[in-house]
């Protein structure tokens, strides 16, 4: 918008950051919950030591990513009506970056710990690789292209 003042913009942003992670967190949740639960199936007794090693990785992860997802609306609350909108975009900002990392690590990790249960180890690096490489393209590496892209015309406000 080009007749919004700075914190015009800077709550423009962050209402954009809120809805991004709102429609992350959900997943998250759904995951973390789910992980939450394996142990406590009879076949979890059964696994081998790298399976639980995995199923770590899964669980931490899902919970750094739910942290993460969570900040921003928890440290509005905190800074509330202190006029420190600027730095909470780009606190939420990293955040954001830093919890779909956290989503994609957990991702990959349950599900390459499900297929090594079902299938075998081969199967499951296979897949997990595929996963890990689709993540960061999709949610990083065309993002970071077209940051460096500046054929586009449009020039960007240092805080969008």
């Amino acid at each position: 918008m080009k007749n919004e003042s700075h914190e015009e913009r800077a709550d423009r942003n962050f209402v954009e950051l809120l809805q991004g992670a709102r429609v992350a967190v959900t997943g998250v949740q759904v995951l973390f919950a789910f992980l939450l639960t394996v142990p406590f199936s009879s076949a979890f007794a059964r696994l081998d030591q790298t399976d639980r090693w995995l199923y770590y990785a899964a669980l931490v992860s899902a919970a750094v990513a739910s942290i993460c997802y969570i900040a921003p609306t928890a440290q509005h609350r905190v800074l509330f009506r202190q006029g420190r909108k600027e730095t909470l975009v780009r606190r939420s900002n990293f955040y954001g970056i830093f919890g779909a990392l956290a989503l994609a690590v957990s991702m990959t990790t349950s599900t390459m710990f499900v297929i090594d249960y079902l299938f075998d180890a081969v199967l499951a690096w296979i897949t997990a690789g595929a996963l890990a490489a689709l993540s960061l393209w999709t949610w990083f590496g065309q993002a970071a292209l077209n940051r460096s892209d500046h054929s586009s015309g449009e020039p960007s406000s240092p805080a969008d």
